[in-house]
């Protein structure tokens, strides 16, 4: 910093430069100073916390929507968001961390990377192929990816969406045309084709995609007529 000044100084003179240069020293502390967020950890989902009432996105990492379902090898549909909730809360709630704040995404959540358990939460998470590395955002766990997946670890063993391209379908999704008009007809990643009721199971995380041919009904016999089959649960 000492040469920036003393060039900017030389180059430009006076005020022009001082404020030149106490701008540059102003945004390397801020960069700097971002601070931290302390606290026990309330899990929201598989890659979003909770601090000291700030909701902290994991940096770099992306995991499976709480409603999102896999594909196992059996070809069974697996509700694997909702499981990875789970397994995320089960270790860390109420587990004390410090996250070193490094952004804000575009809706306002704060993105940091948290150290809980003696660990990087993120790094084990990814680790274990319950999240898969942002590298979009940040190349810090795409090792940790590879290795995971030359494994098989978690979800690297089953077929999914990536979390993005699911939350992409999401927002697509039409809605019925009528309250009558609400069950489901869904497309697994294996071609069956399955209807849901409301008040099923799995009604509430099952997301319509008309790009890939799925599309809502307005009876169960209509369904059935279409060439969907009953969802068991």
């Amino acid at each position: 910093m000492k040469y920036l000044t003393y060039i900017g100084l030389r180059a430009f003179g006076g005020a022009v430069a001082i404020a030149a240069v106490l701008s540059v020293i102003g945004a390397d502390n801020a960069h700097a100073n971002r601070g931290a967020v302390n606290g026990t950890i309330r899990v929201i989902d598989g890659d979003t916390f909770e601090v000291a009432g700030t909701k902290i996105r994991l940096h770099a990492i992306d995991a499976p929507e709480m409603d999102q379902m896999c594909v196992t090898e059996q070809g069974a549909d697996w509700a694997c968001g909702g499981w990875i909730g789970k397994v995320v809360s089960d270790r860390y709630s109420g587990v004390d961390t410090s996250c070193e704040v490094l952004d804000t995404d575009r809706y306002g959540r704060t993105v940091a990377r948290c150290t809980a358990l003696g660990g990087d939460g993120g790094a084990w998470l990814v680790g274990e192929g319950l999240a898969f590395a942002y590298v979009k955002y940040g190349a810090d766990y795409a090792a940790l990816e590879r290795a995971a997946a030359a494994e098989d670890r978690g979800l690297h063993a089953v077929r999914l969406q990536s979390p993005e391209q699911h939350r992409k379908a999401r927002r697509a999704a039409p809605k019925p045309v009528s309250g009558e008009c609400n069950i489901k007809g869904n497309i697994s990643a294996n071609g069956t084709r399955i209807f849901h009721v409301p008040g099923q199971e799995f009604y509430s995380r099952t997301r319509i995609d008309t790009l890939k041919g799925e599309r809502w009904f307005c009876s169960a016999a209509e369904a059935k007529a279409a060439g969907w089959r009953a969802a068991k649960r």
